[in-house]
């Protein structure tokens, strides 16, 4: 392979594979990008160096938008040395970004190289090389323009014998050039221009003679090109440059970059400028494209994360008469079964509706809409009065998003919750008024679905501590914060314990011991429930073991609850199978409670993990029992030995005469519903002999609660048995 070192390219920061290393696929890319771009400039260099040279790119490019961290440094040297190479042609650079865009994240993924979505990152990725082809091609203009400032010089300083030889020279330059090049008085008066003036300003050479350079740009540009004029004739510069836009008589709109420099006379006295025009349209509109593409979600066209913080710190920015600022965070309710049943295309095309929907009430009232990822939406409003303005805004705007979508042959109805923060722009910055928005959501989400919810310090702040806990939790867990202790399980029958019922609790540093109620919820709900109910199987069967060794068949049996979610986990047998094998403790020494609902599918069919549980010879309990029937009379038919049952109607059993009937009613059911599914009965939440009287008079054979025992570690559990046989004796 060529050593690139010497060619105009450059040399590259990393050592490039060999030729015969190279990925095929790689070598490929860069001959179809090598096809798009030649033509368009003259590259010194034959098709097969060309090759080898946009590899070794390709292969920086993808390592760019594959790598960890973005650095947009080696993406810039890329575009610089399609400059260096003499590809300086915009139409080089379309097509190259068009072939990047459209091709270069699918090859990655053909690599194996990534996964997922890589919009925001190939949107950098486009942008840095933007910038960095921007940047080069005006360090060549600079280049070009100091060639052909130094034919002026030399024309005028060479001795007289080369005066005519110099001349022609920069006659050949001027007529030449593809820069546009104007000789101006030093009263900003055009005395000469060359060919690509009239190309650049669209127009016949010959107009533009006696025109002045203010002329040659739009009249709010004028003061800054006069500025610098001056100060290039009074000798405060030697030289400027500015980019200024030209209507031209047809309405379009010309861009060009001017620089200008000052010619001298024999006795060193200012006598004529030199002013230089490159037309950089082409390169101005694709830097707007590509900001356009960086601020701009791809999906719904609504501004994206990148613009929302813009915004908000120009919302946010302190100013008279105390501003306020508002914010309203959306997310549709059950978006994601949508997605699931009929698809991601019909998914996408109701996130585009109901962005277009919100855009349109956003821009009535002065807000900006943004989407902020998946089924997120916010909208931004500067400078409120008031609370009360948002709520016109978000009725209006759930309103719309719940107006019928026809996509094909499927009319949806979406639906979206909306938490609402309004307050004064003192003492607020972007990320907690994003927060402060996002835990207001997620409490209008905990109340019901189609609403929305106004913020409130109090309420916030007791959601802003469950969100702290849970998401200490892994850290916790880590920690040994976590721990295990024991209720007894007492038989009603002859007062003896006969089980052990685990429950997981939580030593918090700072909030003392947590009860399972403070946090099981919260795990649920981010999904580290799976993590925790493998953590409590793992240490109830090592002690267990420990039981088992030291009292043999007297050992308990322990008692676990699963939540719905750990049991239908896929992953769930194989743990399972796992921790059994690394305690040496056989299934038959536990009781897995779990919900009733977690026992059957969406169609109603028993799951498959049941079955498999059995097989291992672990006990199955319905948790909770009652509380609501999935398929009650499904429950006939699977391997389910006893049930759970607990409620306050259960804690208000006393004495006849004082038991209210409508808690006699509902024990009376439950019970006598297991009793005819077969399945013995334990109830929670036992504290008095009197409701433990009761409930065994209806058929209950074991209790959970105060009358059971209080609860106790497992290095109790000898001492429990000891103490339960004596008062049974």
């Amino acid at each position: 392979m060529n050593d690139t070192s010497s060619e105009p390219g450059g040399s590259d920061p990393e050592e490039p594979a060999a030729a015969s290393e190279r990925e095929p696929r790689v070598a490929e890319f860069a001959r179809q990008w090598a096809r798009v771009v030649i033509g368009t400039s003259y590259v010194p260099m034959g098709r097969p160096e060309l090759w080898e040279f946009l590899e070794e790119r390709a292969e920086r490019l993808l390592r760019a938008l594959t790598a960890d961290s973005f650095d947009p440094g080696n993406v810039t040297e890329v575009a610089a040395d399609l400059v260096r190479i003499h590809l300086v042609d915009p139409l080089a650079l379309r097509r190259t970004l068009e072939l990047l865009g459209s091709r270069l994240p699918e090859l990655a993924r053909e690599l194996g190289a990534v996964r997922g979505d890589t919009t925001e990152r190939m949107n950098e990725l486009l942008a840095s090389f933007g910038e960095g082809f921007a940047a080069a091609a005006k360090r060549r203009v600079l280049a070009d323009q100091e060639l052909v400032q130094r034919a002026v010089r030399d024309a005028r300083d060479v001795a007289e014998e080369a005066l005519r030889a110099s001349e022609a020279r920069f006659r050949a330059v001027f007529n030449t050039s593809a820069l546009g090049i104007a000789i101006v008085d030093l009263d900003g008066g055009v005395q000469d221009v060359n060919e690509s003036m009239g190309t650049i300003f669209r127009t016949d050479p010959s107009e533009l003679l006696g025109c002045r350079i203010l002329d040659l740009c739009d009249p709010e540009y004028r003061e800054d090109v006069q500025h610098n004029q001056d100060a290039l004739v009074a000798e405060v510069y030697e030289r400027f440059m500015v980019e200024v836009p030209f209507t031209t008589d047809d309405e379009s709109v010309v861009w060009t970059q001017v620089s200008g420099a000052l010619v001298r006379d024999a006795d060193g006295e200012p006598e004529y400028q030199v002013v230089l025009y490159a037309d950089i349209t082409d390169l101005r509109l694709l830097n707007e494209r590509l900001n356009t593409q960086a601020t701009t979600d791809p999906l719904t066209g609504l501004a994206n994360r990148t613009r929302l913080t813009t915004e908000m710190d120009k919302a946010l920015a302190p100013g008279t008469g105390g501003r306020r600022v508002g914010i309203c965070y959306f997310d549709l309710d059950g978006f994601k079964t949508i997605n699931d049943s009929l698809g991601h295309p019909i998914g996408d095309e109701l996130l585009r509706t109901v962005a277009l929907r919100m855009k349109e009430v956003a821009e009535q009232r002065g807000a900006l809409a943004a989407r902020m990822g998946g089924d997120e939406f916010v909208l931004l409003v500067p400078d409120t009065d008031g609370p009360g303005g948002m709520v016109p805004l978000v009725e209006r705007t759930l309103e719309v998003i719940r107006q019928p979508v026809r996509i094909g042959s499927h009319e949806l109805k979406a639906s979206a919750s909306a938490g609402v923060v309004e307050r004064p722009v003192a003492g607020t910055d972007a990320q907690l008024l994003l927060r402060e928005a996002d835990i207001t959501l997620y409490r209008a989400k905990d109340e019901g679905k189609a609403q929305w919810v106004l913020y409130d310090e109090e309420r916030n702040s007791e959601a802003r501590r469950r969100f702290e806990l849970s998401a200490t939790m892994p850290a916790a867990l880590d920690n040994n914060e976590f721990f295990v202790e024991y209720h007894p399980v007492r038989s009603l029958d002859d007062e003896r314990i006969v089980a052990v019922h685990a429950e997981l609790r939580w030593d918090h540093p700072e909030l003392g011991e947590l009860a399972p109620a403070r946090f099981v919820e919260l795990a649920e709900n981010t999904g580290m429930i799976t993590r925790l109910s493998d953590w409590l199987l793992r240490q109830v069967c090592e002690h267990a073991r420990g039981w088992l060794r030291r009292l043999g068949d007297r050992a308990p049996v322990a008692s676990v609850d699963l939540s719905g979610r750990y049991f239908r986990d896929p992953d769930l047998v194989n743990d399972f199978r796992g921790i059994l094998a690394d305690s040496g403790v056989t299934a038959d020494r536990l009781r897995l409670g779990v919900p009733e609902d977690a026992l059957f599918d969406e169609v109603g069919d028993p799951v498959d993990t049941i079955g498999i549980v059995r097989e291992f010879g672990a006990g199955l309990a319905i948790r909770d029992f009652g509380t609501r029937y999935t398929d009650t009379r499904g429950l006939r038919d699977l391997p389910v030995t006893s049930v759970h049952i607990s409620g306050q109607y259960l804690a208000r059993l006393t004495d006849r005469p004082e038991s209210d009937p409508l808690d006699e009613h509902l024990a009376d059911s439950v019970i006598t519903a297991a009793r005819l599914l077969g399945m013995s009965v334990v109830a929670s939440g036992v504290d008095t002999r009197g409701q433990a009287a009761r409930l065994r008079e209806k058929g209950v054979q074991a209790v959970r609660g105060r009358h059971a025992g209080e609860p106790f570690s497992a290095g109790e559990v000898e001492q429990v048995l000891a103490d339960s046989l004596e008062g049974a004796g």
